[in-house]
């Protein structure tokens, strides 16, 4: 058993002990982010200056559409800064209808008539006819968790990097309340795709947003792409680790069963990957404050070709 390191910050314990990223991803088909400046609490849709009513039942029907819902506010504002209009995006992860819409809205509660179904099945007619305003964002953005009431991990690691951001890629990242994977800070998440990388530079986050821009990804750091299942996302990321493929719509996870995952390409070759857990060893938090756990990490087996179509 290796030693647990003495630090108390999750991050460095994932960091000494080399915990794989892939699989780590949070498991959602659709993105619903809102600009809300001011303090977040460690559970900001009802921890903010929110309208905690909205907030919380917001948030409760995106969860039941496999929706993810969050906060961001701009970088470098004071944090008690008071706006006209909310900054919206809403986006569909699904290979073959990944995209991305945007709009202001006077009200974050505009938002109850957006079709939270349509963003799950990437259905975007139907989603920019319930939400009137809302039109194409050509170019991908960044969100960086960086709430320290969440996590300390994500403010101590998660602020330096969208201050640096900022600089090199200004209207393109944002802060956000929550991601995922404390332990894995600073992570960020990329939309319109979905995907996640963890213990991010400055350099590493804009050489994932200049793949992004390409219609690609970059697997250092690559927890996964929020579309699939956390098992999909380990197995999709060990066979692009195989082929070395980057492009983001050239793999889809087309099933699973008892201790496999499917991923087809889209050139017509599939593999079968075995997918396991196992406990951690030795146990750690899985955020600042707790106390170690022998966690179940998934695990990939070498893919192995499956049949063509």
């Amino acid at each position: 058993m290796s030693p647990a390191p003495v630090s108390g910050l999750c991050s460095t314990f994932c960091r000494v002990l080399q915990e794989p990223l892939a699989g780590t991803a949070v498991v959602a088909a659709g993105w619903v982010v809102v600009e809300q400046p001011g303090p977040w609490g460690a559970k900001a849709p009802t921890q903010s200056h929110l309208d905690p009513a909205f907030g919380g039942s917001f948030d409760d029907r995106c969860k039941k559409a496999d929706v993810r819902f969050g906060l961001i506010r701009s970088p470098g504002r004071h944090a008690d800064a008071v706006e006209r209009s909310h900054q919206v995006f809403v986006a569909s992860t699904r290979p073959g209808r990944t995209w991305l819409l945007g709009s202001r809205v006077a009200d974050p509660a505009d938002l109850n008539t957006l079709d939270l179904d349509a963003v799950a099945r990437g259905d975007r007619t139907a989603v920019a006819a319930s939400l009137p305003g809302l039109t194409t964002v050509d170019d991908p953005i960044v969100l960086v968790c960086t709430n320290g009431k969440r996590d300390e991990c994500c403010a101590l690691l998660g602020r330096p990097l969208v201050s640096g951001l900022a600089e090199r890629l200004p209207g393109r990242v944002w802060e956000a309340n929550h991601l995922g994977g404390h332990r894995f800070a600073p992570t960020a998440t990329y939309l319109p795709a979905g995907t996640m990388h963890g213990h991010l530079t400055v350099d590493a986050a804009v050489e994932v947003l200049d793949a992004a821009d390409r219609g690609e990804t970059v697997l250092t750091g690559l927890r996964g792409r929020s579309t699939w299942t956390k098992r999909g996302q380990v197995a999709e990321v060990a066979v692009r680790e195989l082929i070395g493929e980057l492009a983001l719509d050239a793999l889809q996870v087309a099933g699973e069963a008892a201790g496999t995952v499917t991923v087809q390409h889209a050139d017509g070759r599939s593999w079968i990957v075995p997918v396991s857990s196992a406990p951690a060893d030795p146990p750690r938090p899985d955020s600042c404050g707790k106390e170690p756990f022998a966690m179940s990490i998934l695990q990939a087996g070498t893919p192995v070709p499956g049949a063509v179509r």
